[in-house]
This record gives structure tokens, sequence and C-alpha cells, in this order.
């Protein structure tokens, strides 16, 4: 294998960048007889790495199974609170106010009724301003007489 590789291997071994076949060309070559004198620091993470891997637990491990049912029953309540949200939707537009064509003509009537109101209670205000202005005549006047 030529060196140079080996050496832009290993630069992209530590930079992260390497896949499991170059990491493979690796392991092979700092495991085997012919390691360049410069590379032989590397050499002990390359073997300790082959003697993980080749590392067997001897405990038995359970795994534990996880209950199917806890799926199903949040798939149910999904289900369920979906439902909840459409009965309600469809409650609120059914529970609308329909108005027959009397009604509507009454609603009409009374807004007609009220926009008279209000212009009538403006007018009112306005006379009752006018009214101000002859009370305080009266007062000046009556202030006038007493001084004669």
């Amino acid at each position: 294998m030529e060196l140079s590789k080996i050496e832009n291997l290993l630069e992209s071994y530590f930079g992260g960048a390497t896949d499991l076949g170059e990491e493979e060309i690796l392991m092979e070559y700092f495991n085997g007889p012919n390691v360049a004198d410069h590379l032989m620091a590397y050499k002990p993470i390359f073997e300790g790495l082959l003697m993980a891997r080749a590392e067997k637990s001897r405990r038995d491990f359970k795994l534990e199974t996880k209950n199917t049912t806890g799926i199903i029953g949040s798939r149910w309540y999904a289900i369920a609170a979906m439902l909840v949200v459409i009965f309600g939707i469809l409650g609120f537009f059914i529970t609308q106010p329909r108005l027959s064509a009397e009604e509507k003509e009454a609603l009409i009537a009374f807004e007609n009724s009220k926009k008279a109101m209000i212009l009538l209670s403006e007018n009112l205000n306005k006379g009752t301003q006018q009214l101000q202005y002859v009370d305080q005549f009266r007062v000046e006047k009556n202030k006038i007489w007493k001084k004669n």
C-alpha cells in the first residue's frame, strides 16, 4: 500500500471523513507487520480497536418488550380527540341562529329605529346647549335689575 495514501486516509480518519471501507484499510495496515516508523504512534490505537471489536460479553441481557397496546391505545385517544373536535365544530354550526324573513325585517326595523333615536338624541343635546345660553341670559338680567 502506498504510504501517502495511508497518510491521507489517516488524516481523513481523524477528521471524521472516512467511510467503513477506508477504516478497514487503515485497520489492515496498522495491524499488519509493515507499518512505517513515523506512523508507529498510531499502531496502538488500531490494535486497541481490533481487540475491542473481538470482545464478546458473557452476560445475558434481557430486552424489555414494549406493550403494544400503548401505541394502539394512543391511537384510539387521537381518534377520539379528532371526533370530539369534529362534533364540536358541527355543533357550533348547527346551533347558529337562522332568522326567518319576518325576523330579518324586524331586525332591520330595529336598526333603523336605533339610528333615528341616536339622531334625535344628538339634536336634543344641541338644544340643551342652547338653553344654557338662555339660562345665562336670565342670570345676567336678574343681576342688572337688582342693581337698579
